[in-house]
């Protein structure tokens, strides 16, 4: 088994690195976006070249089947991408917009799964497929949180204004743990659990903060172990084992893992902030979890990439991948649209844009990871194959434009996200 998961690793990271190159060096394209985009084609050639030469696709088919990518997604990457993400967050920022980030990840979530959920069902009937209303609102769940790895990924490199940065980053780390819930109870609902709106709402409450209260208690005794040593490598190390172990925890106890580790992160900011560089090496952990987080997306989005080999493109799924395009983006336009709506009526500035704050509303791999991780009893096949088109959209063509809809937006000279301040 160790042998196969180092071949495995090995394969994820000489591709990664490979295309990485590639789109520095030939296409000039931003690495994540540029060695998804070189997977994908790669798997094309694959999956074309089939009939003539089998062996090549046959081998990438036997690889790529013993990753359990639901498994790698939820229960392996994610806690150390979130906790990496919340950590190099511009705090103060983010302290700034926490009610528009509070309203957009909570209230525009849910508003949203159920938006895409009445219009999925909507555009199924339209084109006489077969879909049934759970199946919709599972869709609806899974497809409504931004994600936080394709969204941090593309702030870093499009330089937006500080205000738009913790917005979008904040409500990509928060909506999870909401997202989630939803999922969850809903798929507890198709397996014949009797769940009440109100049930729900109280799983949101109980799951979700118990995440957060237990991620900031987790992050109290590392920070003082932290202070009450002088060594770089200790600090990584005991920030590395919060982030993995807290993770850990969080889904031993039930609670949203995804919200434990942001908070942890969030917290173990706070705690060693203050702190001067003698008692903690505050550049050290910045180029650490940079470093980690880039490496992890690169890999992530290989992952992406070769996913196309797996999914099974039906004519069904393809067709509502192309309509979901239109309806979950006119969803996000309508719910952000509601939450400025009433933070004008509120007399609430907020200083942001529509259009940025709608297009940079990214899908990527845990949408995925949630599809997959629904019993093929409660689909008919077809939420793969339209999330994964979905996906691709959202990072290839979203991601890639994302720097259009900020020409006109004169930037913060503040850090941006993935800048932590540091004690004078």
């Amino acid at each position: 088994m160790l042998a196969i998961m180092l071949v495995l690793l090995s394969v994820l990271v000489g591709v990664a690195a490979l295309f990485g190159w590639a789109s520095e060096r030939v296409l000039r394209l931003p690495t994540t976006i540029g060695t998804m985009l070189l997977t994908a084609v790669a798997s094309l050639a694959l999956a074309l070249l089939a009939p003539a030469f089998p062996a090549p696709h046959r081998r990438a088919i036997e690889i790529l089947s013993q990753i359990d990518f639901e498994r790698l997604i939820l229960h392996g990457m994610l806690a150390l991408l979130l906790f990496a993400g919340a950590f190099l967050l511009d705090l103060e920022a983010l302290r700034q917009q926490k009610l528009i980030v509070s309203l957009l990840s909570v209230a525009a979530t849910i508003l949203s799964a159920l938006a895409v959920s009445a219009l999925t069902y909507a555009a199924v009937r339209l084109f006489h497929l077969s879909g049934t209303p759970t199946e919709c609102l599972l869709f609806g769940a899974l497809i409504s949180p931004t994600d936080p790895v394709a969204v941090l990924e593309m702030l870093r490199r499009v330089h937006a204004p500080r205000h738009l940065e913790a917005q979008l980053a904040g409500e990509s780390l928060f909506n999870d743990g909401v997202g989630a819930v939803l999922f969850i109870s809903l798929l507890a609902a198709a397996r014949g659990a009797s769940l009440s709106p109100g049930h729900v709402a109280l799983q949101v409450l109980i799951t979700g903060g118990g995440g957060l209260l237990l991620g900031v208690l987790l992050a109290l005794p590392i920070s003082y172990l932290m202070r009450s040593v002088d060594s770089a490598s200790v600090d990584i190390l005991l920030s590395l084992s919060l982030a993995l172990g807290g993770y850990a925890l969080a889904e031993k106890f039930g609670v949203s893992a995804p919200l434990e580790a942001v908070a942890a992160a969030l917290a173990l900011r706070v705690f060693i902030g203050p702190l001067p560089t003698h008692q903690i090496a505050h550049e050290d952990l910045r180029h650490f979890w940079t470093n980690l987080d880039e490496i992890q997306n690169a890999v992530l989005f290989v992952l992406l990439g070769c996913e196309f080999l797996m999914v099974a493109f039906h004519r069904q799924g393809v067709i509502l991948g192309l309509s979901e395009i239109v309806i979950v983006n006119l969803v996000r336009i309508a719910t952000v649209a509601s939450v400025l709506l009433l933070l004008r009526i509120t007399r609430r500035p907020c200083g942001t844009s529509l259009a940025v704050l709608s297009w940079g509303g990214l899908r990527g791999g845990l949408s995925i990871a949630l599809a997959l991780s629904i019993p093929a009893a409660f689909t008919g096949g077809w939420i793969v194959t339209t999330t994964y088109v979905l996906v691709v959209f959202s990072i290839l063509v979203q991601g890639s434009t994302m720097g259009l809809f900020l020409r006109r937006m004169k930037p913060a000279s503040a850090p941006r996200v993935g800048e932590i301040d540091r004690p004078a």
